[in-house]
């Protein structure tokens, strides 16, 4: 199965899946009360835990590589985007740039490709 998860077009959409997705969260949550609207149904925490989760995801699914540099370049590359979404959010006066919400999205990313490691077979992975 992992075969044909490593397909180039595949890769390439998930990566792209990855950056789209990162772009929507950033517009849609510079809105003004876009963020309040969305917290009546779900806390920071979670947001944060299932949006950068699931980037985490589609980036280890995106890169190339044996399991453990998948799980670390998408780590640190939502990581980076964590960031930038947060500097963003300092720009504008309705919405808080928290340190706390990046360490939530590395967790998140950082717990979800620590799994897919594990998980992924191959002579350099883990699972064999």
């Amino acid at each position: 199965m992992a075969d044909r998860l490593a397909t180039p077009k595949l890769q390439r959409l998930c990566y792209r899946s990855a950056i789209s997705i990162f772009a929507l969260i950033v517009v849609f949550g510079s809105l003004p009360g876009a963020r309040v609207d969305v917290g009546q149904y779900a806390s920071g925490l979670v947001l944060h835990s299932l949006a950068y989760g699931v980037l985490g995801l589609l980036v280890f699914l995106g890169s190339r590589g044996s399991g453990a540099r998948r799980a670390l370049m998408a780590t640190l590359t939502v990581a980076v985007m964590g960031a930038l979404d947060e500097g963003v959010q300092s720009f504008f006066p309705y919405r808080t740039a928290a340190v706390s919400d990046w360490l939530v999205d590395v967790a998140a990313a950082g717990l979800v490709n620590a799994f897919l490691w594990t998980c992924w077979p191959g002579p350099q992975g883990r699972v064999h």
